[in-house]
């Protein structure tokens, strides 16, 4: 007599892949039907992280290009806020950007950051500490408000500066953007422009 578990065709065989086989679709349709809920999730938590400050100012230049380029800011009142004087009353600057020098990021990117609006004149600066006078980098200097709305108390992010600018001599400093806001952070009207303002404190690095 033949032994039947070393019968191929033996039925008792297929039966136990088949039950198998099912066993692991299901647990397949399983993973497929959680997935879109597990993204959703993550997505959530994503959107809901929010801007650290009231009034933002960025300043970038590109990545390629080794220079150190300086955000220098000053709200209404207040002093000027940058490498050698990282914090007002108002601005904070987050971090003094030194180029290629020090630096695990490709990333060239400064920032400034208000507690609070203050009713009148912002002066935003760019300062060109050490710079290639052959390949003056472009920067970009950006401005961004955090307001509250009325209705439903959400945190409203909305641009009011985005200028472009080249500076071509090493230790020149020029307004990027001049600018004035009310109490609740709206923009005064027609109050934007260029003029410059001296901001840069002597200090060293």
């Amino acid at each position: 007599m033949l032994n039947p578990y070393d019968d191929p065709t033996n039925p008792g065989d297929t039966l136990f892949r088949d039950v198998l086989s099912l066993a692991l679709l299901g647990f397949l349709a399983v993973i497929v039907l959680l997935l879109p809920h597990l993204i959703t999730e993550q997505g959530n938590k994503s959107t809901a992280v929010e801007v650290s400050g009231d009034v933002v100012v960025q300043l970038t230049w590109p990545p390629e290009m080794d220079a150190d380029m300086d955000l220098w800011v000053q709200a209404p009142g207040d002093i000027s806020v940058g490498y050698s004087n990282k914090g007002g009353k108002i601005f904070n600057l987050l971090r003094d950007d030194l180029g290629n020098k020090f630096d695990l990021s490709s990333v060239n990117h400064e920032s400034a950051y208000s507690r609070g609006f203050a009713r009148g004149e912002y002066v935003v600066n760019v300062h060109a500490y050490r710079i290639d006078p052959n390949y003056p980098p472009p920067f970009t200097v950006e401005v961004l408000v955090s307001t509250k709305t009325t209705k439903n108390d959400e945190t409203q992010v909305k641009p009011i500066v985005f200028t472009r600018a080249l500076i071509r001599r090493q230790g020149h400093e020029v307004t990027a953007a001049r600018f004035s806001l009310k109490e609740n952070g709206e923009m005064i009207e027609n109050s934007i422009h260029s003029l410059f303002k001296p901001l840069r404190q002597i200090g060293a690095k």
